[in-house]
C-alpha cells in the first residue's frame, strides 16, 4: 500500500536559475544538491515538508540528446514540464510580492470552489498554482 508521495519532478533548463527562482524568490529550501555523475541531483522542498521536488535538467541518464532537445522545446512552450501547486496562508500578499519581483502571472487571485488561488509560470514555462484550499 502506498503511504505518501515522496518525490515529484519538473524539468528546468538551468538548475542555477531554478535555484534562484524556487529558493530565493518562492522561499523553498534545498534538500539535496549532489553531483550524481551524469546528472546533478537537485531537490527543493517547502521548509518543514518532507516531500521533495527534483529540478531535473533534460538529458542523460533519462534522455538521449535528441529526446532532451525535444523535452527542452516542450518545456519552453509550457507543455512539457508539468505543474506544481503550493499552499500559502496569504494568497493576496504572496501574489503582490511575486508580482513586484516580476514573475510571469497566468491568472490573478480569484475565488475558486475549493478556495482562493492564482497562477504563475517559472522561468522555464512550468505552471504553478499558489493558494489556500478550504478544508
Amino acid at each position: 500500500m502506498l503511504v505518501r508521495n515522496n518525490l515529484s519532478s519538473i524539468f528546468v533548463l538551468d538548475q542555477d536559475e531554478a535555484l534562484t527562482f524556487y529558493v530565493d524568490l518562492l522561499g523553498l529550501e534545498v534538500s539535496a544538491d549532489v553531483d550524481f555523475g551524469p546528472m546533478r541531483w537537485l531537490t527543493v522542498r517547502v521548509p518543514g515538508d518532507r516531500k521533495e521536488i527534483l529540478l531535473e535538467r533534460p538529458g542523460p541518464p533519462a534522455h538521449d540528446e535528441a529526446t532532451a532537445e525535444r523535452v527542452r522545446d516542450l518545456v519552453t512552450k509550457g507543455a512539457g514540464g508539468g505543474w506544481l501547486a503550493f499552499a500559502t496562508d496569504d494568497v493576496d500578499g504572496t501574489f503582490d510580492r511575486l508580482v513586484a519581483a516580476g514573475v510571469d502571472v497566468t491568472q490573478e487571485p480569484m475565488d475558486q470552489p475549493y478556495g482562493r488561488d492564482f497562477g504563475i509560470r517559472d522561468p522555464f514555462g512550468n505552471h504553478l498554482r499558489i493558494g489556500n484550499v478550504r478544508s
